[in-house]
Order: structure tokens, then sequence, then C-alpha cells
């Protein structure tokens, strides 16, 4: 079986909340991630503010260029991964609603039926989480992979992982 990293891209600034959101959301979206058994390692990249993810929790890699986009936060991820690593689950901090069962889904999707991109769809949309293939690993533009073909999976029986912008958009339990 091929391994399959997590890369969790938590580099933004937070403008709209008004700072870190991610010290907020990134706990929950680690333990659903862990708990869905589907990376084999995890990475979690920061840029405009230092995280202090526990050690053991993830492996923290620091993206200087983060302002470029989300691009660049997700190839500095993909940098630091082990050779080994066939493809790369691409985890998005502020979605603290992410699905366990989603992430283990997409996983067995790719390994059942491949493809460079991989993503989650609910009602027909493109969501989270999304896989990537190795060979598609050089072709990451800094606006990050809303470009790239993509074969969509559909998640509609697990929850959206949802999208905290402001601080209204966070989940009770994390206020």
């Amino acid at each position: 079986m091929a391994r399959v990293a997590a890369v969790v891209l938590a580099a933004g600034e937070g403008s709209r909340f008004g700072g870190a959101k991610q010290l907020r959301t990134l706990p929950a979206v680690l333990e659903r991630v862990v708990l869905s058994g589907a990376a084999d390692e995890l990475v979690v990249v920061e840029g405009a503010h230092r995280l202090g993810v526990a050690a053991g929790q993830a492996r923290v890699v620091r993206c200087e260029n983060w302002e470029a986009g989300p691009g660049a936060t997700l190839r500095a991820g993909l940098t630091a991964l082990s050779d080994d690593v066939a493809a790369a689950m691409v985890i998005l901090a502020d979605g603290p609603d992410l699905d366990p069962g989603a992430v283990a889904f997409i996983r067995e999707s790719w390994e059942r039926d491949g493809g460079d991109v991989v993503a989650a769809s609910y009602a027909g949309m493109r969501g989270h989480p999304l896989l990537l293939a190795r060979p598609a690993w050089g072709s990451v533009p800094d606006e990050g992979l809303r470009g790239l073909p993509v074969r969509l999976v559909p998640c509609d029986r697990f929850e959206i992982p949802g999208d905290v912008d402001r601080p209204a958009d966070l989940p009770e339990r994390l206020r």
C-alpha cells in the first residue's frame, strides 16, 4: 500500500478573522485527521503566525513566502514529505468540521481508482479534503489547486468541513 501524508495548510494571516484563526481551528482539524487513520505522515505548514503545534501531533514546516498564495504554502509542505510518500492529502486548517470518514474515503478512492488530483464534493461542489498524487506535485501554481483538473468523489454522506473566515463562522464548541 502506498504511503499517504496529510499536509495541513495553516499559513494564512486570518485578516477577515482578525488574527490567527488557526489557533482555534487547528486542534480540531488535527484530531480529525488522526482519527481518519488515512495519514501515514502529518505535516502542518505555518506562515503568518507561529502556531505552537504540540510535539508528537505533527511536524511543523514554516513557509516564509506564505503571502505568495496557497500554492506556495502547499509546496513548502510537499517539499518536507518523505521520499516514499506517493500522495498528499491536502487539508485546510480552517475547516474544523472535517469528517474523518471523508478523509479516509478520499484515500480509498484514490487507491482504488487513481488520479493525480482527487477531491471531495458536496452537493456536486468541489470541496475538501483533496488528494494530490506525487506526479502532480510539480504543477502546483501559487494560486493553489483550483485550476487543475480534478476527479470529484461524492462525499455527501459526510459532514462538510466548514470554512472559518470570521469569528461568527466558528462552530459553537470552538468559541
